[in-house]
C-alpha cells in the first residue's frame, strides 16, 4: 500500500475479531516502530507486546477504576473496555527524564499504526492506559510488562482485525496557516 493511501485510510478502530495476529505480521509492525526516527537516534522506547487477554483485562480494570469524571464517578460504563477487546496491545514505555521521549514514542506508535493499516489490520492509539501505571498496582504492572528501569508508560497501540467500518473524519483546513 502506498504511504499516502495508508495515511488516508487509517482509522481508530474500536471493534475487533478475537483472532490473534500471525507472528510474521506482528514482527513487521514492531520493526516499523523500531525504524522510527528519534532525536539524536536515542530510541528512548521499549515495546511490550501483550497477547494475554487476562492481563490486558487486568490493566483495563486497574485503569478504569482510576479514570473518573470531575465529580468522582467512573468515566466508563461496565460494558466499555479501554482496549476494545483487541487481541494484541503494544505498550510503549519511554525513558524518563529525557526531553524528547514523548515525541519520539509518538512517532514510533504512528509508524506502527500505519504499518498495521498497510498490512490490513486495524488499530487504535491509546492514552487511557496511563492510569494503570500511576495506581497502586503500577509497579507490579510495569514489572509484568517488563518495563525497563528508568522507563514509564507513554502510549499504547491496540491491534487486531477490525470489524467496524469507521468513516473519515472531517479535515480542518482552517487549522493550516501559510506564511510566505
Amino acid at each position: 500500500m502506498e504511504v499516502l493511501q495508508a495515511i488516508e485510510n487509517r482509522r481508530s478502530h474500536r471493534v475487533y475479531k478475537s483472532d490473534q495476529l500471525p507472528e510474521d505480521v506482528l514482527a513487521q509492525i514492531l520493526k516499523a516502530g523500531l525504524e522510527a526516527p528519534s532525536a539524536k537516534n536515542r530510541q528512548p522506547w521499549h515495546f511490550s507486546v501483550v497477547q494475554n487477554a487476562g492481563l490486558i483485562q487486568e490493566i483495563h480494570d486497574e485503569a478504569a477504576k482510576l479514570i473518573q469524571t470531575p465529580d468522582g464517578k467512573p468515566l466508563f460504563g461496565p460494558d466499555f473496555q479501554i482496549f476494545f477487546h483487541a487481541p494484541t496491545v503494544i505498550f510503549i514505555f519511554g525513558k524518563k527524564d529525557y526531553h524528547w521521549t514523548h515525541i519520539d514514542c509518538g512517532i514510533a506508535v504512528e509508524n506502527m499504526a500505519l504499518a498495521a493499516e498497510g498490512l490490513g489490520l486495524g488499530s487504535v492509539i491509546l492514552g487511557y492506559p496511563r492510569a494503570a501505571f500511576i495506581g497502586s498496582k503500577a509497579d507490579e504492572l510495569r514489572g509484568r510488562l517488563e518495563c525497563p528501569e528508568g522507563y514509564d508508560f507513554v502510549i499504547a497501540l491496540a491491534l487486531g482485525y477490525a470489524t467496524d467500518n469507521k468513516g473519515a473524519h472531517d479535515l480542518r483546513e482552517d487549522n493550516i496557516s501559510r506564511i510566505r
